[in-house]
C-alpha cells in the first residue's frame, strides 16, 4: 500500500530533492489527518472521504497528490451464494469493517434501492476474511491488495488445495460505480498559503514520490523487495500480490500521476454527502470548502522528475500488470 515510499527512499529519489524523509507508521492511536492537522508530522497519507471529514471538523488539510486513481474496495463472496451484483445483497448477511469504511457498501445498496436497515443484515466484520471463509456471513467486504488475497492463500477444505478466483463471486464497488477515492498526499493548508519555502518542499516532496510509484510501476519484483527488506510481517507472496494490485489502483493515472480525477472527486464527495450509515450519519455534512484539493502541485512536480534525475518516464495511459501465484499463507 505505501512501497512507492519505500522506493523512493531506498532509489534515493528523496535525497535527489534535498529531503531527508522518515516515515511514521500509522495505528490504532495514530491518524495521519490529524497528526498533520496537529503539526507532528509534515505530510499524511489518507483516503479521501476519511481526510474530508477531519477537513470539515477544522482541521485544514489539503490533498496535493492523489495517488490512488480508483477504489480497490470489494465485496467478495462464494460463487454458490447467488451473490453477483449488489442487488443480490437483499436478505443476505453482508460483512463490513465499519470505522467510515462502509459507505461505499451503503452507497451500492441506496444505488440498488435497498434499506440498510430491513433489506439485509449487516455484520461487523474484522479486517480478515475468516468470517466468510467459516460460512458466518455471506459476503466480506475486501480490499483487491490484501483480504481477496487472503482467500486465495487458503485451503478449500473439499479440495485440500488453495481457493481459485472462480470459487468467488467478487463485486467491485469501483466497477458498480460507488466506488470513493482512497490514498492521496496531504499537506498542511496553513503552510501551504504562509510558507513559501513549504510549499516548495511539497512539490519536491510529491515529485519524488511519484517518483517511487513510478519505480515500483515498471519494477514489480524490485519494490516488493524494498518492502520485505522493511521488515513486515505479510509473506513475500501476498506482498508481491499487493504491489501488482496497488499499481493497479494507481496506473493508468489518465491525468497523469497525482493529478485529480475531477469525476471521481466528485462522485466521493456526494457519496460522502448523501449517504447514511445505520445510524443515519453521514461523511460529510456540507459540501468540502474551496481548497480542499489542488492539481497544480503535482503537475508541476511532474515537470520537475527530470530535473531531480528521476531515471522514470512519467506515462499513464497505459500498465500492463504482471502474473502473481500466491503461496498457502502468502509465504
Amino acid at each position: 500500500q505505501f512501497a512507492g515510499y519505500y522506493a523512493a527512499i531506498d532509489q534515493g529519489y528523496y535525497d535527489a530533492a534535498c529531503l531527508d524523509v522518515t516515515i511514521v507508521e500509522g495505528g490504532v492511536d495514530i491518524v495521519p489527518q490529524t497528526q498533520l492537522a496537529n503539526g507532528d508530522v509534515d505530510f499524511a497519507l489518507a483516503w479521501v472521504p476519511k481526510a474530508l471529514a477531519s477537513r470539515e471538523a477544522g482541521a485544514n488539510i489539503v490533498n496535493v497528490a492523489q495517488i490512488y486513481q480508483r477504489s480497490g474496495t470489494l465485496q467478495v463472496a462464494f460463487a454458490d451464494s447467488g451473490i453477483e451484483s449488489p442487488a443480490d445483497f437483499a436478505g443476505k448477511t453482508i460483512g463490513n469493517w465499519g470505522f467510515g469504511n462502509e459507505y461505499e457498501v451503503f452507497a451500492a445498496l441506496g444505488q440498488e434501492g435497498l434499506d440498510p436497515a430491513s433489506d439485509v443484515e449487516l455484520v461487523g466484520q474484522n479486517f480478515d476474511m475468516a468470517a466468510l471463509l467459516d460460512g458466518e456471513i455471506d459476503a466480506a467486504e475486501a480490499m483487491t491488495y490484501n483480504e481477496y488475497a487472503q482467500v486465495l492463500e487458503a485451503i478449500n477444505p473439499d479440495t485440500g488445495e488453495l481457493y481459485q478466483p472462480e470459487d468467488f463471486n467478487v463485486i467491485s464497488y469501483e466497477e458498480v460505480g460507488v466506488g470513493m477515492l482512497q490514498d492521496a498526499i496531504w499537506a498542511s493548508g496553513d503552510r501551504l498559503e504562509s510558507d513559501p519555502e513549504y510549499l516548495d518542499i511539497t512539490t519536491r516532496f510529491v515529485a519524488a514520490s511519484i517518483g517511487g510509484w513510478l519505480y515500483c510501476r515498471d519494477n514489480v519484483q524490485e519494490c516488493t523487495d524494498i518492502v520485505l527488506a522493511a521488515g513486515p510481517t505479510l509473506g513475500a507472496s501476498h506482498q508481491l500480490w499487493q504491489m501488482n494490485e496497488v499499481n493497479k489502483l494507481i496506473w493508468p493515472s489518465p491525468n497523469g500521476p497525482g493529478v485529480m480525477d475531477e469525476l471521481a472527486w466528485d462522485r466521493t464527495v456526494e457519496i460522502a454527502l448523501n449517504t447514511p450509515n445505520l445510524e443515519g450519519a453521514t461523511v460529510l455534512t456540507a459540501e468540502p470548502t474551496e481548497g480542499a484539493y489542488r492539481t497544480d502541485i503535482a503537475i508541476e512536480a511532474l515537470t520537475l522528475l527530470a530535473e531531480l534525475g528521476i531515471p522514470v518516464a512519467v506515462t499513464g495511459e497505459v500498465y500492463t500488470p504482471i502474473e502473481v501465484t500466491l503461496n498457502e499463507g502468502g509465504a
